[in-house]
């Protein structure tokens, strides 16, 4: 295998950071799906580009299109362990946007609307971009 492939698809990670990738990709598509679907009490493409405008970032549909997208794909790649060192990098930006558009100002605590929800996933991101997807993934059978 070339060396760009290798560094897409090869870990160094065991089991343990895959229960963490399919987690935290759990959470993402759930997210993703309130954004571009409306499910789970969400606001669909509708409501997500309408929210996106009111914090600045436009156009609206645009971002909650991609934000949203990020969400729900890069989510099923880490469910299934599919090229999640690209996953993990579109969610890690996806995450830096919405702490610093959306939470920062609220500072660290959830109750608050703060950044502590965002940081914890974005922590579970970084460590698959860093170690790879794990034992439990198609990305190590193609690796192999």
């Amino acid at each position: 295998m070339n060396t760009t492939l290798n560094a897409v698809f090869a870990s160094r990670a065991s089991w343990g950071l895959s229960v963490i990738r399919i987690i935290v990709g759990v959470i993402f598509m759930a997210h993703g799906a309130q954004k571009l679907f409306g499910l789970f009490g969400g606001g669909g493409l509708a409501g997500t580009a309408q929210f996106m405008e009111s914090l600045g970032l436009a156009p609206g549909l645009l971002m909650a299109l991609l934000s949203g997208s990020a969400e729900f794909f890069g989510g099923l790649a880490l469910v299934i362990g599919l090229l999640v060192r690209p996953a993990a990098v579109a969610l890690t930006i996806t995450l830096i946007v919405a702490i610093f558009s959306v939470h920062i100002s609220n500072g660290l605590f959830m109750a608050n609307n703060g950044y502590e929800f965002a940081l914890a996933l974005m922590a579970g991101t970084v460590a698959v971009l860093i170690e790879g997807a794990g034992n439990a993934s198609l990305d190590r059978l193609i690796a192999r």
